[in-house]
């Protein structure tokens, strides 16, 4: 089904201009997400398919929406096959270089599978050791950044708004022997109270767009929300000669989303400055796909490392 919208995408016309493609690259994932979406399968108690040779998904399911699910009940087919590919992810997990270990993601947290910001962040710890320090990790999801700042001496607290979230990185702390460095915290950006730390990561999502499901809150941020309020609370967060480190991809503004010179503008208006940083090219597979229409933009994609400090 979704090769056959594939075939349609607007009309046959190919649009002009890298924002263009990217619009109908997004009106096209919004189509495929409301019509395939209807098509729903039955779970009956057991988490089982009650489906001709539907293969046994039962721990799949369970893992994802918890053994106190209400059945029967229906359920969108993608949905159950995300279920079942988060399964294989947190079983298999994810190498991460940085750390030489694996994480193990869950349902509806996401996976770190682009390592740029993962690789800035361990090369910024070797230049400007975090060791002894107390660092806070916003919109940790599966934990990462926090671990590579705990693995170089730091003591973290690791935030973020999904309880999904903040037990994935638990776990993950968990695994690599590092949860006595390591407090997930559930908060939406700052954790509650008025505690003020040496070091502030935030690897906030890069793409100024609509979302279309809670994983991709990961990547798009209507309006750059997230990462407005990011700046604007920051600064009041970090103890004295503290500084921020903003993890962010220039993608928005090569694709026309975001306008040149507005980060800086948040910066200024949110009281800091850019004390410095590293930036990195891409890596990901979709920077050397020549036949992704929006192969201009990614593979000229910079992923940078600022070092934010109070003016």
């Amino acid at each position: 089904m979704a090769r056959r919208l594939e075939a349609h995408r607007d009309g046959g016309k190919r649009p002009q201009g890298l924002r263009e493609l990217f619009l109908a690259e997004r009106r096209q994932k919004r189509l495929e997400h409301d019509l395939l979406n209807r098509l729903a399968v039955p779970v009956e108690a057991g988490f089982r398919l009650p489906l001709h040779a539907a293969p046994d998904v039962a721990a799949a399911l369970r893992e994802a929406l918890g053994p106190a699910a209400p059945l029967p009940g229906l359920l969108p087919l993608r949905e159950v096959l995300g279920m079942v590919g988060a399964h294989e992810w947190r079983a298999r997990g994810v190498d991460v270089p940085a750390l030489a270990a694996r994480i193990h993601p869950r349902f509806g947290v996401f996976a770190p599978v682009r390592g740029e910001h993962v690789d800035l962040l361990a090369a910024a710890a070797r230049r400007w050791p975090p060791a002894g320090k107390q660092a806070l990790d916003v919109g940790t999801g599966t934990g990462v950044l926090a671990l590579v700042l705990a693995r170089a001496g730091a003591q973290v607290t690791a935030t973020d708004l999904s309880p999904d979230a903040v037990a994935c990185a638990t776990e993950n702390a968990g695994r690599l022997g590092l949860s006595e460095r390591v407090t997930a915290v559930e908060a939406d950006l700052f954790p509650p109270g008025d505690a003020r730390f040496d070091l502030v990561v935030c690897n906030p999502p890069w793409l100024p767009y609509e979302a279309l499901t809670p994983l991709e809150r990961a990547v798009y941020d209507p309006d750059s929300a997230f990462l407005r309020r990011f700046l604007a609370g920051v600064a009041p967060r970090l103890a004295a000669g503290g500084e921020a480190w903003l993890i962010l991809s220039d993608l928005g503004e090569r694709l026309g989303l975001r306008p040149e010179g507005e980060l800086d503008g948040l910066i200024a208006a949110a009281g800091l400055e850019v004390a410095g940083g590293i930036e990195a090219a891409p890596s990901h597979p979709r920077s050397r796909d020549q036949g992704d229409p929006l192969h201009a933009a990614r593979s000229a994609e910079v992923t940078s490392l600022r070092r934010l400090v109070a003016r």
